[in-house]
């Protein structure tokens, strides 16, 4: 069985690449703790769109789809699932949520990874959630012609159990002795699992419960407010091929992990981003009073044109009234359609297409 000895990244002089994705992810993450104090209202409903962002995008990767409509029901659980691709959708909501509210609750080790499966699937039929895999599987790829190959082949089911504990108990040791970033070792551990495919069904979507278990654990919880399963959809082909890199030579332990470190440093460093695009839509602006010679800060709340024109100006090309609607969680539907109207009239932005086909654009003069 391989050994799984994360003390080895301990003396390794990262590239200047790493380095820098790692010295700005630790500044966004300090300003963000900043806003969580200061706008803990505005940033809850960040959280809203974030969630069903992120139970939409880790489904839809597996091909696990619904209406948009749907999702929104069922991640608020207005609804109660119709078929087998909403009891997934479900599942992942509940374990999603789990996450959110329970994170620093939750330590890393192979039973709760089972048991954050067993919920992941207890609204299929399989009946194997829960369990580790008790068939060998493959990760394959289709050729243009239909035809499949395997590209990897992970771990044996009986060598499932005692490599699960193994990357458990190397990744708690390695964190405990501080001697590696967080944001090295989480990748890592990820590419591990991958690697290893416990299950029969369900890794992609638990190897992304699992990143954002182990950031929250970490502090680094910008996952809360913009969906990092989004960022990973939208860059799926990327996702794919720094995984395939990553395995090269794993089974013979002389792999490099650093092609899937790099991707997902990327990734989080875009969504913390996005976040501070967003926090800047919330809208508030910051005015300095003088009365009597003595200045005086007041914080003023913009209102919904100011917000909507703000994020109208951060998006580039065609984008949609969800698209503004999802930037401008603080203002209601109603009043992002009333600013996108009179945006219009102005002559700042121009309305195309009809009914659901309906998009937007700036004017250029």
């Amino acid at each position: 069985m391989r050994q799984f000895d994360y003390s080895k990244f301990d003396n390794i002089s990262w590239d200047n690449e790493i380095v820098s994705y790692l010295t700005q992810i630790h500044e966004h993450k300090g300003r963000q703790e900043l806003y969580s104090r200061q706008k803990p209202v505005e940033l809850e409903k960040l959280t809203e769109v974030a969630k069903v962002q992120s139970v939409e995008s880790s489904n839809r990767i597996e091909g696990i789809i619904t209406t948009s409509s749907r999702i929104g029901q069922i991640v608020r659980e207005k609804t109660t699932p119709k078929n087998l691709d909403e009891k997934e959708i479900a599942g992942y909501r509940d374990v999603l949520n789990t996450i959110h509210d329970s994170h620093a609750y939750i330590s890393v080790t192979g039973n709760i990874i089972l048991q954050l499966h067993r919920d992941l699937t207890k609204y299929s039929e399989s009946g194997l959630g829960g369990t580790y895999k008790i068939t060998q599987n493959y990760l394959k790829e289709t050729r243009a012609d239909g035809t499949e190959f395997i590209r990897f082949t992970p771990v044996p089911p009986y060598e499932t159990a005692p490599s699960i504990d193994a990357i458990c108990e190397n990744y708690r040791t390695a964190i405990e002795s501080h001697k590696v970033d967080p944001l090295l070792l989480i990748p890592v551990f990820i590419h591990d699992f991958l690697c290893i495919h416990p299950f029969n069904d369900g890794n992609g979507r638990m190897s992304r419960l699992l990143t954002l278990l182990l950031l929250y654990r970490n502090g680094y919880e910008v996952g809360k407010y913009i969906s990092i399963e989004k960022h990973i959809e939208k860059t799926k082909g990327a996702y794919y091929d720094a995984l395939e890199e990553a395995f090269e030579d794993w089974h013979e332990e002389t792999d490099d992990p650093t092609p899937f470190i790099k991707y997902m440093l990327g990734v989080v460093l875009a969504c913390y981003r996005e976040f501070e695009e967003r926090v800047k839509a919330i809208g508030e602006t910051t005015i300095v009073e003088i009365n009597n010679g003595k200045a005086k800060t007041v914080i003023v709340k913009s209102k919904a044109y100011d917000i909507v024109k703000i994020a109208i100006d951060s998006k580039i090309g065609k984008f949609t009234k969800k698209d503004i609607a999802n930037i401008c969680p603080s203002i209601s539907e109603k009043a992002v359609e009333a600013a996108i109207r009179k945006l219009v009239d102005e002559g700042y932005i121009e309305r195309h297409g009809t009914g659901r086909n309906t998009f937007y654009a700036r004017i250029f003069s």
